[in-house]
């Protein structure tokens, strides 16, 4: 496939510490309804919309860091990326009815088409991918 082949569409947000996750949702949920999935996909979107929570409240929470969230559309993938500058990768744990919370990631993976984190120089980037349901 040659470079002028492949079009995509993506947009981009900082998400300082005071941000808020809805915020986020609120941002991606427009960008969704831009494309038309709130009307054709309304259970994708809802995954989406639940997956930018969890990565926007780990990079908050746990790596105590802005997060940059990407959204991109290559007619193929919805790409969800985000960015916090913690070196420590994720990994979902067993949920722990003694502890609240911990289960963020087990929700992506459940979630998502496909997932995967990788490090970055200045921290790392976890990676989603969600294809709408096809019609027909």
């Amino acid at each position: 496939m040659s470079e002028s082949s492949l079009r995509a569409v993506g947009w981009a947000r900082s998400l300082p510490l005071n941000a808020s996750v809805k915020t986020a949702r609120d941002w991606a949920r427009e960008h969704l309804r831009s494309l038309g999935w709130t009307v054709s996909a309304p259970e994708t979107v809802d995954d989406v919309l639940l997956t930018i929570s969890e990565l926007v409240t780990n990079a908050h929470v746990h790596a105590q860091s802005a997060a940059d969230l990407v959204l991109t559309w290559d007619s193929t993938c919805l790409h969800v990326s985000v960015h916090d500058r913690s070196r420590q990768l994720p990994v979902p744990r067993p949920a722990d009815p003694e502890r609240p919370g911990g289960r963020g990631m087990l929700l992506v993976d459940a979630l998502a088409d496909t997932w995967q984190t990788r490090p970055c120089p200045d921290g790392k980037v976890v990676h989603a991918c969600f294809q709408p349901p096809t019609t027909g």
